[in-house]
């Protein structure tokens, strides 16, 4: 999943914004990831790695990004990392989201209709990235084990990232796992969409 460097923002204490914004932006992004799958042609490297997960259990792709935002949390533990609401519902949401979307969407045949799926997918996915992140309910659980490795190591986020992404990236694809142009296209898309979407939805303080 996306990890974003975010100059900091306002936010207001206001739940009434801030969880629905929450619940919204996950739901969308789990929407966004069914889209990338059916396109077939590359997924983010996290995503690669469920999918190859998936392909070798009978367990199902919603399920697999579920365990395993688990088990990065565990690794939370000794790098002292809190969660916040946002990251328990960042794995529950974006499980729960992904297996009915894909239960709903048809893949797409046609190349044309497999590129807008992907460009539409990595698009919404950097609309969804923004909301979660601008509501600051606490981050994704593999946003905070990049923060939380780079806090603990010293090491530049950048070094951090790229480090478990190409990781990931590797044993997703030994399993199985979708990588192509769509996982270009998502490195280098993602931050910048991100970025041009986040002032749009962050929430901030009101003006007394």
């Amino acid at each position: 999943m996306a990890s974003v460097e975010l100059r900091p923002l306002p936010v207001t204490r206001d739940p009434a914004r801030r969880i629905p914004q929450l619940i919204g932006g996950l739901t969308l992004y789990g929407t966004s990831m069914a889209m990338q799958i059916r396109a077939g042609l590359g997924l983010n490297p996290w995503d690669v790695l469920h999918e190859g997960l998936a392909k070798q259990t009978p367990l199902s792709f919603g399920l697999i990004t579920a365990i395993t935002g688990v088990i990065v949390l565990l690794l939370w533990i000794p790098l002292r990392q809190r969660p916040g609401l946002g990251t328990v519902a960042n794995v529950l949401v974006i499980a729960v989201v992904v297996d009915l979307a894909l239960a709903v969407m048809p893949a797409a045949e046609a190349l044309p209709a497999r590129i807008a799926l992907l460009v539409g997918g990595v698009v919404l996915n950097g609309l969804a990235t923004a909301a979660y992140v601008g509501a600051r309910l606490g981050p994704g659980p593999r946003d905070g084990l990049m923060t939380g490795i780079a806090a603990r190591t010293g090491w530049s986020l950048r070094v951090v990232r790229t480090g478990i992404e190409v990781t990931v990236l590797a044993v997703g694809w030994l399993l199985g796992g979708t990588a192509g142009i769509g996982t270009v296209l998502y490195a280098v898309a993602i931050g910048p969409l991100t970025q041009a979407f986040l002032p749009l939805v962050a929430v901030r303080d009101r003006q007394p």
